[in-house]
């Protein structure tokens, strides 16, 4: 028998809702004929539509070309939650376990950098759907209560202004029968239609003078006298320097392969709330809200007050393979529409209009690095492992201080100087991740215990917890 749950899914649409706004533009022209550039950008999602437009801004004059081989914001950057969050470090826990030492200071960072994410918006006229809403992360079993007040006590320790909410104020901010308790963030956390950030940070780029060319997949890259040739179907770019910001797809630079794991995540949309629909959740504040499992659910407002709801699975293919066919997976959707109407009881009837995954880059330590390659004329930034719809906006600036050969405070971090470890080769790889998969999923059950293998990983510095 088809549950309800289940049911709710018939009629979802299997798109991307956010790239099917009418607002999309019109792609640039590919690049055809070779060509001079002072900077090669590969990659039009965030980070490098954050790194061309910074490079412009500052220096004018600073010759500059973004090659994007299919769309600007087609991958990880258009099918994200819109969660724009002010930290770099994928959460205040990670950045506490990893870098104690430098934790203050990345946290300023992290609230400068979102405060200038939302100063471009507004100086270009880009209209994101921009909400400084925070976040609000919920407690959904008795050991995440303990989890989330031992969170807000560090917090409290660094000057953070997350406070530990009780249930009923909890469920008075949103109204749900599984909520124990909640860790309110008021400040930390943007929402954004991603989509519409990236094609705005595409406009601002081409009113500025960057050069833009779409459906321009870049196929190689060679060493060219002192500069690098980057080559694509139809033409080469001889530049001086190149910025990498590929996400996922890892070809042009092998050693990033050691490094960076693709794992699929996936999102539902429901239709509009109606007015006494919404009533019935109040969530009169628009936060971004997360559950403090290890494997959590993500979700949402839309401007049109539809709910996204995204996460829990987390998957991994044998061999690291990215295909569009693992963009769909009936499996996980079942799984998260049973789980929104058990968080949402009040909403049962209410339909799903929108169904997609997506690979996003995850490493080790569950934050971006970098690094550089061809004697300091290529940098690159990634494993952003779900949050670079804030940090990407930093992991650009990383890399044109890294281009530049300067010594700035960006690349005296050590989150900026050390690179995470690598996983191991296959099939190794496909076993530990499995393994790891399985014990997070045993945690969950049985009240947070992280058992042997996941203490092991913590030990190593690996840290599995989402």
């Amino acid at each position: 028998m088809i549950s309800s749950a289940v049911s709710a899914l018939a009629d979802a649409e299997p798109a991307v809702f956010w790239l099917a706004d009418p607002a999309a533009p019109e792609p640039t022209s590919a690049l055809v004929g070779d060509t001079k550039a002072d900077l090669v950008v590969v990659g039009g999602g965030y980070t490098g539509l954050w790194t061309a437009l910074q490079a412009k801004e500052d220096d004018p004059g600073r010759d500059v070309v973004l090659l994007e081989g299919r769309t600007v914001g087609w991958a990880a950057s258009g099918r994200n939650g819109g969660f724009c969050a002010a930290s770099l470090t994928h959460g205040e826990a990670n950045g506490l376990s990893r870098y104690p030492a430098e934790f203050d200071r990345l946290q300023e960072m992290g609230g400068h950098n979102l405060d200038g994410i939302e100063d471009t918006l507004l100086r270009y006229g880009i209209d994101a759907e921009f909400e400084r809403t925070g976040e609000l992360d919920v407690a959904v079993a008795d050991w995440q209560v303990d989890e989330l007040r031992e969170l807000a006590d560090l917090l409290a320790a660094h000057g953070g202004g997350a406070r530990l909410l009780d249930q009923d104020r909890t469920r008075d901010l949103v109204a749900s029968p599984t909520y124990l308790a909640g860790l309110y963030d008021p400040e930390g956390v943007a929402l954004v239609h991603p989509a519409k950030l990236a094609w705005g940070l595409r406009r601002a780029c081409l009113d500025i003078g960057v050069r833009v060319h779409e459906h321009s997949p870049v196929t190689g890259l060679e060493r060219d006298g002192v500069d690098v040739r980057v080559r694509t179907a139809y033409a080469a770019v001889r530049a001086r320097q190149i910025a990498l910001g590929t996400n996922v797809f890892t070809g042009l630079l092998r050693r990033l392969r050691h490094y960076i794991v693709p794992v699929y995540d996936y999102v539902l949309v429901t239709e509009p709330l109606s007015p006494q629909q919404r009533a019935t959740v109040g969530w009169q504040g628009r936060q971004g809200l997360s559950d403090a499992g290890n494997q959590f659910h993500y979700y949402r407002l839309t401007a049109d007050n539809r709910i996204l709801w995204g996460g829990y699975d987390a998957v991994y293919h044998r061999g690291g393979q990215v295909r569009t066919e693992y963009d769909q997976r009936p499996a996980t959707y079942a799984t998260l529409a049973q789980h929104f109407f058990e968080t949402f009881p009040q909403l049962a009837g209410l339909r799903f209009t929108h169904r997609w995954g997506g690979a996003i880059d995850t490493c080790s330590r569950f934050s971006p690095f970098w690094g550089t390659a061809y004697d300091g004329r290529l940098a690159y930034a990634v494993g952003y492992t779900g949050l670079g719809v804030g940090s990407s906006r930093f992991g650009a600036r990383v890399m044109l201080d890294l281009l530049s050969g300067a010594d700035t405070e960006r690349t005296r971090l050590e989150m900026v100087r050390r690179k995470p470890l690598p996983f191991p080769p296959e099939p190794a790889r496909t076993l530990a991740i499995r393994l790891t998969q399985k014990a997070i999923e045993h945690a969950d059950q049985h009240a947070g215990h992280r058992n042997l293998w996941l203490r092991t990983l913590d030990r190593m510095g690996l840290g599995f917890d989402s």
